[in-house]
């Protein structure tokens, strides 16, 4: 049986009018697409306020029950929304009609703070992703979602070079992003990562079975979202969903922007 995904990251919701109005005409395209799972990486909130969290839930209700979500680093600031999207463990699997979704929060205490945006990946995430995984039944797409990059990748604007250039961790891709990817070889088909606002690709381990690492970027700057169609666990096809006009800013207050 055929079966779509939507790969959405870093909508910001909070980040000014514009923008929040982007993310509920997504939230329309999504519900009007009825693709089968929405996957989410992350920075779903711009402080990590509840009130931006409540703003999201209520845009997104009516794809609620196909939606899975991981935290970003802005999730983590404000009120700390990140523990109400992942509550138990930094990585728990799903099982959802012909995948297996691994989610992996790569957030930290560090992320509180606006200007320390780095992820962070141990080695006990990867032995537990590793784990995760291995419990994939026979022809199903295997998926792990986290909100950092695995790999490096340009640096979003200027204040992120800057720090590149002073040696900081802000920019930089996860430590262990490498040895992750080693561990999925073979194993895993998709790795779907945000963070990054301009979207991109990188197949790791070309072959019967390869590897493609893909970042949403900032969906609603983009205005478009990634549609993957598959089956019996191979991706057959994948198109670009357009955003419609955006509608009128929800009514909440949106929050004084920051770095990415």
């Amino acid at each position: 049986m055929l079966r779509t995904l939507a790969h959405i990251s870093d909508l910001h919701v909070g980040l000014d009018r514009r923008t929040d109005g982007w993310t509920a005409a997504l939230a329309d395209a999504l519900a009007e697409e009825d693709v089968d799972l929405v996957l989410l990486t992350g920075d779903v909130t711009h402080r990590g306020r509840r009130s931006e969290l409540a703003a999201f839930e209520r845009l997104f209700a009516p794809v609620r029950d196909r939606l899975v979500v991981v935290p970003g680093n802005h999730d983590r600031m404000g009120d700390d929304v990140a523990s109400a999207m992942m509550p138990g463990s930094r990585v728990e699997a799903e099982l959802r009609p012909g995948a297996l979704v691994v989610r992996l929060d790569s957030t930290a205490p560090h992320n509180r703070s606006p200007i320390a945006s780095h992820g962070a990946l141990t080695a006990e995430d990867i032995d537990a992703v590793s784990r995760a995984v291995e419990g994939a039944p026979p022809a199903t797409l295997v998926v792990l979602m986290l909100h950092h990059h695995v790999h490096p990748l340009p640096e979003d604007h200027l204040q992120e070079r800057i720090a590149t250039l002073l040696g900081l961790p802000n920019a930089g891709e996860l430590d262990l992003g490498r040895a992750l990817l080693e561990r999925l070889d073979a194993r895993c088909d998709l790795v779907l990562h945000g963070h990054r606002h301009a979207a991109g690709e990188l197949v790791v381990a070309p072959g019967s079975r390869p590897l493609r690492v893909i970042n949403a970027g900032s969906t609603p700057r983009l205005r478009c979202a990634r549609i993957l169609t598959h089956r019996a666990g191979r991706v057959l096809s994948e198109r670009w969903l357009e955003i419609g006009a955006p509608r009128s800013a929800p009514a909440w207050t949106p929050a004084a922007p920051v770095a990415a």
